[in-house]
């Protein structure tokens, strides 16, 4: 895949004005444990992630893993990797945000996407140390430029697996499904967007292993039955 031009870059992110975060956000207990976690999953899910590759496959046509430029920290662009739950013919078309009911989302996707087994290549991001098990979810630039200054702070952080907002908006695809697609982009960025920068930056300031350990925990809570 050809890298787009940059629309975000660490130059143009917000500079000398450093948000109130925890330290935990940037120490090396963090990566260390973010390494090591990661590490250790990705052999124990390797076998299971061998029969995704082929469910996506056969399911339908295209290549069993997705790839698309995201902001991470610093405004840094990076390939967030995930297993295609969209039709490739039209995958590439329509908004970047979907809902529930997408007719793009294949029948495996719908499987996958119901228990966020699409999301397991991410493991990949979080060694590589583009991402974190816990932060804010990265965005692609279209909708991070759309931030003020202020709330374009939060590419201070890390992006991550899960987070505070991504807990609060775990239903997002059925809060979306009620809005027209001619509204998505405006309503996701002037509706959901702040908010989701707002419950992010509130965690940054309090973050810790514990609170961390509890987001995790919580999150494997919100997928299992």
């Amino acid at each position: 895949m050809t890298r787009p031009s940059p629309m975000l870059s660490a130059a143009s992110c917000p500079a000398g004005v450093e948000i109130e975060i925890s330290g935990w956000n940037q120490s090396k207990g963090k990566r260390l444990f973010d390494l090591l976690f990661a590490t250790f999953l990705l052999i124990l899910v390797s076998p299971a992630m061998l029969v995704l590759v082929l469910l996506v496959r056969i399911s339908s046509r295209g290549p069993a893993l997705y790839r698309q430029w995201r902001v991470g920290k610093d405004g840094r662009e990076f390939q967030l990797i995930k297993f295609r739950t969209m039709d490739h013919a039209s995958g590439r078309e329509g908004p970047s945000v979907t809902r529930a009911g997408d007719p793009r989302i294949t029948a495996a996707g719908r499987v996958l996407r119901k228990w966020k087994l699409d999301e397991l290549p991410q493991l990949l991001n979080v060694i590589r140390g583009e991402m974190s098990f816990v932060g804010p979810r990265p965005d692609v630039a279209q909708y991070i430029t759309s931030l003020n200054r202020e709330q374009q702070k939060i590419l201070q952080l890390r992006p991550g697996l899960t987070g505070a907002a991504t807990l609060y908006y775990r239903n997002e695809e059925q809060l979306l499904s009620s809005v027209p697609v001619a509204e998505l982009k405006r309503f996701y960025c002037s509706e959901v967007l702040p908010e989701k920068v707002r419950l992010d930056l509130e965690y940054a300031r309090s973050a810790g292993f514990l609170r961390d350990l509890g987001i995790l925990l919580r999150t494997a809570g919100a997928i299992l039955p």
